[in-house]
């Protein structure tokens, strides 16, 4: 071998052991700088090896970890009239022994126990009777539409396992547990999954309704977080604002749930939502990016790769914040956030190092192409800047799952679309369920 051909074999072992250094050290970054809830949308529940607490993106207020000032507690009253009266009269004096019998008892004060009363299921029978008619015809009595078998579950029990299950998670087996025990009423897993079913099938107009009118809303927030249903990966969307919520399951996490659901988009809302493309694609009126999610990933481009281009950006977004506080809706040609404006300009235009900061670079990209969607909300009082809402829906969704769905997926969407709804327009969750479960039996009385 000539040396010429030695020094090209050399050179390119160079190069090759340089392009593995490279890769090395990115993968290495990865474990040095993981992504965990403070930095990423990675859930708490998903940090590992942290080694300290996960820190949130709240600032110290300065103020003590307990009940504020003024804040509105909850205690126990006295009753005018209690249901029994137990009278403590003494008998005898603890002084001299006297005989106090004979001597008339003056109210000295009172308290009061609260106690539950024995619960016991009530059995209503049907009886239905036979009459003959002149012309010799028997007429028997039509049970009503919502008897069906010979002994069944009410209305009362239909809503209290839809409370339970989907509003306080409870799962099968205690819940099952929970009737014997305190209702004194046997009931299996399978009749409770029954009655959920029936619980999402009479749910099924005030879903379509609740769809309807996020439809037609004028700010709406979206997300989505995978789930498993019988081992297959499955998504739950949801799709929310001050007063509606609403919650669909599908196997796709592409545009295709969206056009199902909703197929002329948005047209008279701002959707507020992470970076997914899926979420920017849809159509609607204007787009606002979640404040929340950009902060998060300028922590985790902070701690990889140290730039100050991502903490300027990442105090100017604090700084819009700021003003959003102190007031919920701006001119465009207000000095305020016409600073803002520009410096967020000047900070998109300024050129990073490509070699030394990829990730930066990949982010100030991504606001760039997505620069109209950044502060919508200083112009609308109807936006707000970030898309908690969803968040905290989506987090309703993981609390309910500890593995994966078997069945009853949609019916779990629909009836924790219904109870959401109900929360935020402060109305009783387990009334409203009562309602629902009553919906076929009132209706074929009123027929």
């Amino acid at each position: 071998m000539s040396l010429i051909e030695e020094v090209e074999n050399l050179r390119k072992i160079v190069f090759e052991q340089a392009r593995i250094i490279e890769e090395l050290k990115a993968r290495l970054d990865r474990f040095e700088h993981p992504k965990n809830s403070n930095n990423s949308s990675i859930p708490p529940s998903k940090d590992e090896n942290r080694p300290k607490r996960n820190q949130s993106l709240r600032e110290k207020s300065g103020k003590k970890p307990e009940g504020q000032k003024g804040h509105k507690g909850t205690t126990l009253s006295f009753i005018e009239v209690p249901d029994r009266i137990e009278k403590i009269i003494p008998d005898y004096c603890n002084c001299c022994g006297k005989d106090l019998r004979g001597i008339e008892a003056k109210l000295d004060s009172k308290r009061q126990v609260v106690e539950l009363p024995p619960i016991t299921p009530i059995y209503i029978e049907y009886q239905s009777y036979i009459k003959t008619c002149t012309c010799g015809h028997k007429q028997k009595g039509d049970y009503p539409l919502h008897i069906t078998n010979h002994i069944q579950y009410g209305p009362s029990v239909e809503a209290l396992v839809g409370y339970l299950s989907v509003y306080q998670y409870l799962p099968f087996k205690r819940m099952t547990e929970l009737f014997s025990d305190v209702f004194h009423l046997p009931i299996s897993q399978g009749s409770i999954g029954n009655l959920l079913q029936r619980m999402g099938t009479k749910s099924h107009v005030i879903y379509d309704a609740i769809q309807s009118s996020i439809a037609n809303s004028k700010s709406i927030g979206g997300d989505e977080t995978g789930l498993k249903v019988n081992g297959k990966k499955y998504w739950a969307w949801i799709w929310q604002n001050t007063m509606l919520t609403f919650i669909a399951i599908s196997i796709s996490r592409g545009k295709q749930t969206v056009q199902k659901l909703f197929p002329t988009g948005f047209i008279n809302a701002t959707l507020n939502s992470d970076r997914w493309k899926t979420h920017i694609a849809t159509y609607a009126r204007g787009h606002q990016l979640c404040l929340s999610h950009l902060l998060r990933d300028l922590n985790y481009l902070i701690e990889l790769e140290s730039t100050q281009w991502a903490t300027d950006l990442k105090n100017l977004f604090k700084k819009t914040l700021e003003l959003k506080r102190k007031k919920p809706q701006y001119d465009k040609d207000d000095k305020q956030v016409v600073i803002i404006e520009t410096e967020m300009d000047k900070l998109l235009s300024t050129k990073l190092n490509q070699e030394r900061t990829p990730k930066t670079v990949t982010f100030q990209k991504s606001m760039i192409d997505n620069r109209d969607y950044l502060f919508p909300f200083l112009y609308d009082n109807d936006i707000p800047p970030d898309n908690n809402g969803s968040e905290r829906g989506i987090r309703n969704i993981k609390m309910k799952i500890s593995g994966q769905f078997k069945t009853g997926h949609d019916t779990f969407a629909k009836l924790r679309s219904v109870i959401d709804t109900c929360i935020k327009k402060e109305l009783s969750v387990l009334h409203s369920m009562q309602q629902i479960a009553k919906f076929n039996y009132e209706f074929e009385q009123a027929v």
